[in-house]
């Protein structure tokens, strides 16, 4: 009798501990959210009358279900990554209906494919979700979660939460050099262009502070002109295509200047800026050095460097992802977005500034119980 009652004790104090462990963990996982373009978009314009969408075949090959999730990647992209870092379940698109209840208190991922720093940027996708509106939803999610835990708590889940943002290349791609004499640049030079992308980038940033985001992490551009998309449209010879380049080597420092003068003025180190263009130039210049055979072809496309058009079900589609660095025109595989966030969690200070994600988090990390 008395080996029975302890048995049950034991058990009992196995499972309190398992309990206790399990609301620990659920606690820790602090909240994500997610702002941005197609590189960040985990299924939103799945919602939307636009054809930038990624919700066809064969997008979402090796992802679970083998079926198209509305990302722009054969699996995981760049916020799935994270979210496996911070313990936490991939975040829900904020137009799914599914988002409610304790679903909200994981984050939400607002970012829209197409859209840019600037409102007039992918004006050709028409119904998308540029940036003033993804900072509307935004502000309609903190309304409904305060409904869910209360005014208080929902300030304190957005302050300790982390937030992405990734929004630039398509000002480039898909506004100044989307057609020759583009609007965009009778009305600026490349240089005076870049300086006026940084400077709304910095309105949008402040606009995150004001909403209440405290951790923010800033990815800048990949190097433009090297994407198969532009190989294909500018590059005879396979050489990365110049101005794009040059581009990209005009906004990133720019970006990382912008970022640490923020971070001066607010007294605290609010945004990190990732070095996405020199992360991909690794990939570009040594894909063997990641197991990659080809940094130029995509896996699915069509056309020379499979740089033209969509990825559809008619499309060239390599048989295996991982050897490629790049899964459609513009987008990279899973295996390169799971390098990159292994760079932005750890990598040094030729790829992170003012430190890599894993400082940041580590800096406000508290024991709970």
């Amino acid at each position: 009798m008395a080996s029975s009652l302890a048995l049950v004790s034991w058990l009992v104090l196995v499972l309190t501990l398992a309990m206790a462990v399990s609301k620990t963990q659920v606690e820790a996982a602090r909240a994500f959210f997610v702002f941005g373009d197609s590189l960040v978009d985990n299924g939103n314009n799945n919602y939307l009358a636009t054809t930038a969408r990624a919700d066809s075949p064969p997008y979402g090959i090796d992802s679970p279900s083998r079926r198209p999730t509305g990302r722009f990647s054969n699996g995981k992209n760049i916020p799935d990554f994270i979210s496996e870092a911070l313990g936490s379940e991939p975040l829900l698109p904020y137009l799914s209906p599914e988002l409610n209840g304790d679903r909200l208190l994981v984050g939400a991922n607002f970012a829209s494919a197409g859209i840019g720093i600037l409102n007039d940027t992918g004006i050709q996708f028409i119904n998308i979700i540029r940036m003033f509106r993804q900072f509307e939803y935004f502000q309609e999610y903190q309304g409904r979660l305060a409904n869910l835990v209360g005014t208080t708590e929902a300030q304190r889940i957005v302050s300790e939460a982390l937030v992405l943002i990734t929004v630039g290349g398509n000002d480039f791609v898909n506004n100044y050099f989307l057609v020759p004499f583009s609007a965009r640049s009778r009305q600026f030079s490349l240089p005076d262009y870049v300086r006026y992308l940084i400077s709304e980038y910095r309105k949008l940033l402040m606009r995150l502070y004001e909403l209440g985001a405290r951790k923010v992490l800033v990815t800048g551009t990949g190097p433009l002109g090297c994407v198969p998309a532009e190989l294909a449209m500018r590059s005879p010879n396979g050489q990365c295509a110049a101005e794009l380049q040059r581009a990209a080597g005009l906004f990133n420092p720019q970006l990382v200047q912008m970022i640490n003068g923020l971070n001066s003025d607010l007294g605290a180190n609010v945004f990190i800026a990732a070095n996405t263009q020199q992360q991909t130039n690794d990939f570009i210049s040594n894909p063997g050095a990641f197991g990659f055979t080809t940094s130029k072809i995509a896996c699915c496309g069509q056309g020379p460097y499979n740089g033209l058009g969509l990825c559809t079900i008619a499309s060239n589609l390599c048989p295996n992802r991982d050897l490629y660095a790049f899964w459609d025109p513009f987008h990279p595989s899973e295996k390169a977005n799971r390098i990159i966030v292994n760079m932005i969690l750890r990598g040094s200070t030729n790829y992170m500034s003012p430190m890599n994600l894993s400082s940041l988090l580590a800096l406000d990390t508290i024991p709970r119980i």
